[in-house]
């Protein structure tokens, strides 16, 4: 079974995922609406994200969840 990491700072708002380790040579492209995809610089395969002005109960989790389970 797969382990995530999730980081949540509430005074910045800011949720954080990591599916895979962290890189030093880590990527970011934001997709819109305030997510960022975190990529692997050499591989370009995806290993997190990022949610900005994040608040609990956030919609855009349900919204990604249902574009995943397609």
């Amino acid at each position: 079974m797969a382990q995530i990491k999730v980081f949540y700072e509430p005074e910045m708002e800011l949720l954080t995922v990591f599916w895979q380790l962290p890189r030093k040579d880590q990527i970011c492209s934001e997709l819109g609406n305030g997510i960022i995809l975190i990529k692997d610089s050499l591989s370009g395969e995806p290993i997190g994200m990022e949610l900005l002005s994040y608040r609990p109960g956030d919609a855009r989790l349900q919204r990604l969840s249902d574009n995943v389970d397609r």
